[in-house]
C-alpha cells in the first residue's frame, strides 16, 4: 500500500504517518492476544463471580494479594510485598503480561504503583495498572479493562514494530501516531503500553471518513472487515461518542470510544458445520489465499475429494509467526509447534488427538497458529465475483463441503455453486441482523446481548395499544 501510494519518493513527501487498526478489536471478539497474570489487591475471592471478568481471563490465572485501601484512600490493610514476590517470580516465565487491578486504587494508587515496580523489578515483562487507564470506581469493570490491555500488549507492540521497520526502509521518518477508538490519535510509544484505548480504532476512523465523504447528516455505516463486521450510525454528520465505556466483544469497559456495534462476521469469517451455513465469529484463512502461498495445498485438497469422506477435511492449521517462545509450552503444544515447522498441516490429522486438539485450541487463541478453512472469500472466488488469489483451492474447499463430511452422509447441497450462494446468503442474513440489531441498541444497551427475537416480540408488546396488536417495522 505504501509503495502504490506515489511514484516519487515518499521520504520527500509525508510528514506524518497514522495507523488504525482492528487488530485490538479482533483479539477481543476472539478471545485472542498474549497470556497474562492478573493480580487483584484487597479483592475477595467474590471477584471471580464477576461473569464479565470471569470469561475476559479465560484460562488465565488470577492471584489475590493481600494489601488495598478503603473509599477514602486511607490503607485497608498493608500490602504484602513478599505474597506479591512469589506469585510474580511463579508466573515470571508463564505469561507474555501481568495486569494489575487494586479496590480504590484509583482514590489511593500506592499499592498498585508498588506491585508494578515489583514486577518491573523481578521480571522483563510489561505490566498495566488500573489507575493508568481509568479513574472510575467500578473495581470489576476497571479490572477486565486492564486484563485486555495487558492481553493486547503484545500484538500492538508487533504491529508498531512492523510498520516502524516498513516506514525506516523507505526513509520515512515521521511521527507515528495511532487512531483511538474516539477518533483522536496518540503517539505510537503511548499505543504500545496503552493498547486497549485503540479497540475500535479502525471503525472510528471510517466512521469519521464516511460522515466526512458522504456529508448526510442521519446515516449506517458499515464497515466489513476480514474478521469483523463494525457498524456506526451518523447523527449531525458526526459519529456518537461513547463516554461510559466501550462495549466489544460482549465485555464493556472503561475506553472512551466513538459508538459502534461490533458483529464477528467478515470476509475471513470461518463457514460452520451445519445447515443452514453460518459464519464466524471466528476467523480463518481463506484456503485461496494460503494456496497462493503453499502450491501443495490444492495438491492436498484433490486427494482428499478422492478419499472417503472425513470430518475437518478442507481445514488446515499452520503458523502465524515463525517464532515463538516454547519455554511455556506443554509436551502436546511443543509437540504441535514442531509438527509445524515445514508447513501447514490437515487439521483432520490433528483432531484425532484429543492433547493435539487442546493444544492447537490454545496455539491459536494465542495468536500463534492459524486455521485456514473455506469462508466468504472463497466462496465469492467461487462465483466470480472477485479474483485475488487461486480459486481452485476455493472450488474444492467447496466440493469438499457439497458432499458432506462424513462417510454415507447424503449431499447437503445439489452442487458447490449453490453451496457458496447459501454462504453469501448467510453473511447478508447475518449482517442485516446485525444493522437490526446496532440499531435498536442505540434506545436498549441490553439489545446487544439478548435475543433478538425477544427483543422485537419486547418491543411489539410495548406498541400495543388498545389491546390491538399492530406492530410496525421500518
Amino acid at each position: 500500500c505504501i509503495d502504490s501510494v506515489a511514484e516519487q519518493p515518499l521520504s520527500q513527501l509525508v510528514q506524518f504517518t497514522s495507523i488504525s487498526t482492528t487488530l485490538a478489536t479482533n483479539a477481543i471478539v476472539e478471545g485472542h492476544g498474549g497470556s497474562i497474570c492478573l493480580l487483584l489487591i484487597g479483592e475477595s475471592s467474590n471477584a471471580l463471580n464477576n461473569l464479565a471478568l470471569k470469561a475476559a481471563l479465560g484460562n488465565d490465572p488470577l492471584e489475590l494479594i493481600r494489601g488495598g485501601h478503603n473509599a477514602f484512600g486511607d490503607e485497608a490493610q498493608p500490602l504484602d510485598k513478599e505474597q506479591a514476590t512469589k506469585i510474580i517470580l511463579h508466573y515470571a516465565n508463564r505469561v507474555t503480561a501481568f495486569a494489575v487491578a487494586g479496590i480504590f486504587s484509583v482514590r489511593n494508587t500506592r499499592h498498585e504503583v508498588a506491585i508494578r515496580d515489583l514486577v518491573l523489578e523481578l521480571t522483563d515483562k510489561p505490566v498495566t495498572c488500573s489507575f493508568e487507564l481509568t479513574s472510575e470506581l467500578d473495581a470489576p469493570r476497571r479490572a477486565l479493562t486492564t486484563v485486555l490491555n495487558a492481553r493486547l500488549i503484545q500484538p500492538i507492540s508487533e504491529l508498531i514494530s512492523a510498520t516502524r521497520s516498513e516506514l525506516k526502509s523507505r526513509n520515512i521518518e515521521t511521527p507515528l501516531m495511532v487512531v483511538k477508538g474516539d477518533g483522536s490519535m496518540i503517539s505510537a510509544d503511548i499505543a504500545a503500553t496503552r493498547p486497549v484505548e485503540t479497540i475500535l480504532s479502525g471503525p472510528a476512523a471510517s466512521a469519521v471518513g464516511a460522515a466526512y465523504l458522504s456529508r448526510k447528516p442521519l446515516s449506517v455505516v458499515c464497515d466489513v472487515g476480514g474478521t469483523t463486521t463494525d457498524i456506526a450510525l451518523i447523527h449531525d454528520s458526526a459519529p456518537n461518542v461513547v463516554r461510559d465505556g466501550a462495549l466489544v466483544g460482549g465485555f464493556r469497559t472503561f475506553v472512551e470510544a466513538v459508538n459502534v456495534f461490533t458483529a464477528g462476521i467478515g470476509g475471513d469469517s470461518q463457514v460452520s458445520f451445519d445447515k443452514p451455513v453460518t459464519v464466524g465469529p471466528e476467523r480463518a484463512l481463506p484456503l485461496c489465499s494460503l494456496a497462493k502461498k503453499w502450491d501443495a495445498v490444492i495438491d492436498i485438497l484433490e486427494s482428499q475429494l478422492d478419499q472417503t469422506a472425513k470430518e475437518y477435511q478442507g481445514c488446515f492449521a499452520l503458523r502465524r509467526r515463525s517464532s515463538a517462545d516454547v519455554g511455556n509450552f506443554s509436551k502436546s503444544e511443543r509437540g504441535l509447534w514442531e509438527m509445524l515447522e515445514s508447513g501447514p498441516v490437515v487439521c483432520e490429522e490433528l483432531y484425532k488427538d484429543l492433547r493435539r486438539f487442546r493444544a492447537l485450541m490454545r496455539l491459536r487463541r494465542l495468536d500463534l497458529v492459524d486455521i485456514a478453512a473455506f469462508t466468504p472469500t472463497d466462496a465469492l472466488h467461487v462465483l466470480g465475483e472477485i479474483d485475488i488469489w487461486p480459486s481452485k483451492a476455493s472450488e474444492l474447499g467447496a466440493r469438499l463441503w457439497t458432499r458432506g463430511f462424513y462417510p454415507k452422509s447424503k449431499p447437503r447441497w445439489d452442487n458447490h455453486v449453490v453451496f457458496c450462494k447459501d454462504v453469501m446468503e448467510a453473511v447478508v442474513l447475518q449482517s442485516s441482523k446485525s444493522l437490526i440489531r446496532a440499531a435498536l441498541v442505540e434506545h436498549d444497551s441490553k439489545a446487544a446481548v439478548a435475543d433478538l427475537d425477544q427483543v422485537l416480540l419486547d418491543k411489539g408488546v410495548d406498541a400495543i395499544k388498545n389491546g390491538v396488536l399492530n406492530v410496525q417495522f421500518s
